[in-house]
């Protein structure tokens, strides 16, 4: 038995390093605090918006500028920075995500409105690399994955039920990003509670890695899922409103379909090792394609229900198979460190891509558009597999 055959026997679990369960939940969580707006979202720029700080294109763009930013974060420290004094930078990068927020509470304009959550998304960015840092080290990352987004959308849901409820109607949304930022400071327990160094994972080049066929399909293929959820859910309500259901239901579908993304997550935590990746991510893309069609053709009241709960369950229920995908294109696992920047940059290009084919109050060019890159997301599944089996030798 060689060396590292007897370190991965000892590692378990872990292709390198062994952390305990409390570092790997501290670490799930302060990965969970960068993407904490992705629920939060409707509260709280929902609120700027009520109170006449931003309009609906300005609420636009602080809401693109805020995903692209934690899109990058994400990239860079995963790609450019090495795995040490993780404690360190996990505490500096709460500390600016709290200054972020509390500046966000008190900008006094649009612009600065835009810096504060190009900052909190920089933040964000980085703190989501803590965790998918030690995701990508582990032998079952497609579980942890699936614990991970559980976990993830079980705080959004927490959380954009205590705003609601409390802080915003107490304080505006001035008090919904203070409660933010304490989140974050109270955070700083579990970053001197997760493993300082990440031991090294197998790798030589970064970005040569990546810039493959299998790894760039791979990529290419979540990146277009995002964007089919991105371009629906950024326009659920003038969708609604053209088909006469008015705003408030439509609220309280986005609020159901934050609970059925939870249910999502915890199913496929559940089934991730009985199904195949290339089956799950297939019959889910053409799921999400025939929903978005339906959102086309006028649905009814149930129908748009049915449909708004579809999508938030299979929008987690596939994040553990994209993983799989990502470490089955690349198996240094580099390209699984980019699944959350492909995702996050999916979601903020979705909305703008589908605004371009909009035409004054008709928006069914949208779903149309989310069909379509729902379908290019399955084409890209497959151009993956033949390039798979082009490489396996006669």
């Amino acid at each position: 038995m060689t060396v590292t055959d007897v370190a991965q026997a000892e590692n378990g679990d872990w292709l390198v390093g062994n952390p305990t369960g409390l570092q790997l939940a501290s670490a799930l969580w302060i990965g969970s605090v960068g993407l904490l707006i992705l629920g939060l979202q409707p509260v709280l720029l929902g609120a700027l918006y009520a109170e006449g700080h931003v309009t609906g294109d300005e609420l636009a763009l602080v809401a693109t500028a805020e995903m692209i930013a934690i899109a990058i974060g994400s990239a860079i420290v995963a790609m450019l920075l090495p795995a040490r004094n993780m404690r360190w930078k996990s505490a500096v990068l709460l500390v600016l995500l709290a200054l972020a927020n509390f500046w966000t509470a008190y900008a006094a304009s649009p612009n600065a409105l835009i810096g504060a959550r190009t900052l909190a998304g920089l933040a964000e960015g980085g703190l989501v690399a803590v965790a998918t840092e030690l995701i990508a080290r582990s032998r079952r990352a497609e579980r942890v994955g699936g614990y991970f987004v559980t976990l993830q959308t079980l705080a959004q849901c927490a959380l954009a039920l205590l705003l609601a409820l409390y802080a915003v109607p107490a304080a505006g949304s001035a008090g919904g990003f203070i409660a933010l930022g304490v989140v974050c400071l109270l955070s700083l327990v579990a970053a001197w509670t997760v493993p300082d160094d990440y031991a090294d994972l197998p790798k030589e080049e970064h970005f040569s890695n990546v810039l493959t066929v299998p790894a760039i399909t791979a990529l290419l293929s979540i990146f277009c899922y995002f964007m089919f959820f991105g371009a629906v859910w950024a326009f659920l309500e003038p969708l609604g409103a053209e088909f006469g259901i008015d705003g408030r239901t439509v609220g309280l579908m986005v609020s159901a379909s934050l609970a059925t993304q939870v249910v999502g997550a915890m199913t496929a935590t559940v089934f991730e090792a009985r199904i195949d990746y290339r089956f799950a991510i297939t019959i889910i893309g053409v799921v999400a394609a025939v929903s978005s069609a339906l959102l086309a053709f006028g649905p009814g009241l149930a129908v748009f229900w049915a449909t708004a709960l579809v999508m938030g369950f299979i929008l987690l229920f596939i994040v553990p198979y994209q993983i799989r995908l990502a470490i089955t294109a690349d198996e240094t696992r580099t390209a699984v460190l980019l699944v959350p920047a492909a995702q996050l940059f999916g979601l903020a290009i979705g909305p703008i891509a589908a605004s371009l084919l909009i035409e004054g109050e008709n928006f069914r060019p949208v779903p149309e558009f989310a069909a379509a890159s729902a379908l290019a997301s399955v084409a890209l599944l497959g151009v993956f597999v033949l390039d798979a089996r082009r490489r396996i030798p006669v």
